[in-house]
């Protein structure tokens, strides 16, 4: 499994420095997305998902530590990245995505560690199904933002050259941003929801923080999507509260878990 592990980060890395030296190069199409970064893309992600099978679901229980958290939420982010690449003009993500991905596999390889969840339910599954959903696709947009701010500092300055040209039009990123942002929304919703209803204590002192963080992240984009309905808000305002969300609703899912299974054994 090591080894395999071994060429799933090599092709993450290697499909995000394709794509890297094509944005610079002014070689990215748009609406084609190069078929051969799909394809290192696609193998990384079924050898991925091999690995964690193997390592996240054990005789004992689940295994959600840290490492494999932060893991499978990468795989889940370039999974949604690669669906939405074949109908949508993301593949300058991939940037930000793939990379992040191969240093998530490399984590797991040379860092690992165990935490067994044995007390599983269907209703559990749900609520964790719909909060890795909400975060994946939350940080595709927090992603997509960035591209976004930098992408709107170099045409504001005149100087819309090198990769910016390989960028769709300022007003389809923005379009794009916030279509995410709908989705990750009501998925967030549905996941803190499904807390409330399904989890018998969700601010009980293991969960307070993670719930109170993550209601702080709802309560931003919702702030965000009301003034993008109500007053157009969109360039750096936009881009501010979604990456302000998006540092909340991280700080809820890997916050207490750097805390609790890594800063404390140091």
């Amino acid at each position: 499994m090591f080894i395999t592990g071994l060429f799933t980060g090599i092709f993450y890395l290697t499909s995000g420095a394709w794509l890297t030296f094509n944005l610079f190069n002014n070689k990215i199409v748009q609406d084609a997305p190069n078929k051969n970064i799909l394809a290192f893309s696609f193998l990384a992600l079924i050898l991925h998902a091999v690995i964690l099978f193997s390592d996240t679901i054990t005789p004992e229980g689940l295994n959600p530590s840290f490492v494999n958290s932060f893991s499978l939420v990468s795989w889940l982010i370039v999974l949604l990245y690669l669906i939405a690449e074949l109908r949508k003009p993301v593949e300058t993500l991939g940037v930000l995505i793939l990379p992040t991905a191969g240093i998530a596999i490399f984590l797991q390889l040379f860092f690992p560690n165990e935490v067994t969840l044995t007390n599983r339910s269907l209703e559990l599954e749900i609520h964790i199904l719909l909060s890795l959903l909400a975060y994946g696709l939350l940080s595709i947009a927090a992603g997509q933002s960035i591209i976004l701010l930098i992408q709107t500092h170099y045409l504001k300055n005149k100087h819309p050259g090198g990769f910016i040209r390989s960028l769709p039009a300022l007003q389809s990123m923005e379009k794009l941003l916030f279509q995410m942002i709908q989705l990750g929304f009501i998925l967030l919703t549905l996941a803190l929801l499904s807390g409330f209803i399904f989890l018998d204590d969700i601010f009980a002192q293991h969960l307070a923080h993670k719930t109170l963080l993550s209601i702080i992240a709802w309560l931003l984009f919702a702030i965000l999507l009301w003034g993008r309905w109500h007053f157009g808000w969109r360039g750096k305002k936009a881009v501010h509260f979604t990456l302000a969300g998006f540092i909340f609703l991280m700080l809820s899912y890997f916050g207490s878990k750097m805390v609790l299974e890594i800063l404390q054994r140091v």
